[in-house]
């Protein structure tokens, strides 16, 4: 359910965009009472899912079920042996790692059995027709030299090229002679999550009559006491329509709630903005009530367009463009630990204000 209680609160945040317009709210048990009611009147009702034994929330669960490693997930892994060096016949990342060492390493930490050899493992899961149609997580097989690597994207594969030489992200410098995909790539895992989306959404549009989940200025998700700048989120999140509790974790993770962190990077203040970004937002990032009223903007921007929580934090860590284009999470070791870091945050906050 922890996947969940982060979709209910970006849904949320779209439903609360409609409320004035319906003119109705749910009252103060929020978008939690509402959802409760939703599945007791869902279950209830002739035909519904609830007579068939399966509750809202067991539908949801079972749509957001794990169904084993993604594309992403290998890539995510196989960044952590960056640096490690070559090693011909190595399979042992404190000593060093040949090409197939690697990927037999890589794959068998997110739970799948390879061949040590690349004759044997270009021969992996299903073949993939060409660059074109390669996904993060593919694997690249060069047969003239023997050679096999980890694609993670934009023309970039992830391998252990020779001696001399250490674990490196570069070009794909020819044409495979064989791509293997061994699981799904990253955009069959947010199609789980969209199934949830429907399901939440449809349970909160039932429980109301006006479709809606509380006025424009309602508490979408309270800050608990104690939060530094609680009332800065709050206002910020109740005039942008995103919950002020999202914005508090995103504080949290970006800054640990310093409003005069700088990041190596460039990126400042209490919600970590790049410069450029601060001057499309009309924003001085430094100062703090600037900061979060940019961020509430920003990620109200996000959660409209991606419709996702998730998504929504993975456009605000590696911008919108990189979400498009990989139809999903990219690839990012930093991009994806971030969104787990923030939904995280997130629910401790909730249990917090409990």
């Amino acid at each position: 359910m922890a996947e969940v209680s982060a979709r209910m609160l970006a849904i949320q945040s779209q439903i609360a965009q409609t409320a004035t317009r319906y003119g109705a709210g749910v009252g103060p048990t929020g978008f939690a009472g509402a959802l409760q009611a939703a599945q007791k009147k869902a279950e209830s009702a002739p035909g519904s899912a609830g007579t068939a034994g399966t509750s809202i929330t067991e539908r949801v669960e079972n749509a957001l079920a794990p169904g084993g490693p993604t594309g992403a997930d290998v890539v995510a892994d196989a960044r952590k042996y960056l640096g490690i060096p070559y090693v011909f016949g190595g399979t042992d990342p404190r000593l060093g790692l040949d090409c197939s060492g690697l990927v037999q390493k890589v794959f068998e930490d997110v739970g799948i059995d390879l061949p040590r050899l690349v004759r044997d493992q270009r021969n992996a899961g299903t073949a993939v027709p060409s660059m074109k149609q390669a996904k993060p997580g593919d694997l690249l097989v060069f047969d003239g030299y023997e050679h096999i690597g980890i694609y993670v994207g934009n023309g970039r594969m992830l391998h252990a090229p020779e001696p001399g030489e250490n674990v490196k992200i570069g070009p794909v410098y020819e044409t495979p002679t064989s791509i293997r995909r061994v699981v799904p790539p990253e955009a069959l895992q947010t199609s789980a999550l969209s199934s949830a989306d429907g399901l939440l959404r449809t349970a909160a549009l039932r429980s109301s009559p006006h479709h809606a989940a509380g006025g424009a200025g309602s508490s979408i998700s309270a800050v608990p006491a104690g939060v530094p700048f609680a009332n800065v989120f709050t206002n910020a999140g109740s005039k942008h329509g995103v919950s002020p509790a999202l914005l508090a974790a995103v504080a949290k993770i970006e800054s640990g709630y310093d409003p005069g962190a700088v990041s190596p990077a460039g990126a400042r203040g209490l919600m970590q903005i790049m410069p450029g970004t601060a001057r499309e937002l009309g924003v001085d990032p430094l100062d703090p009530y600037q900061a979060v009223d940019g961020a509430a903007r920003l990620l109200r921007r996000h959660l409209n367009e991606f419709g996702s929580l998730p998504l929504a934090l993975a456009a605000y860590n590696a911008g919108g463009g990189a979400v498009r284009r990989y139809d999903g999470i990219p690839p990012y070791a930093e991009t994806q630990a971030y969104v787990v870091k923030v939904q995280n945050a997130l629910r401790a906050l909730g249990k917090d204000a409990r």
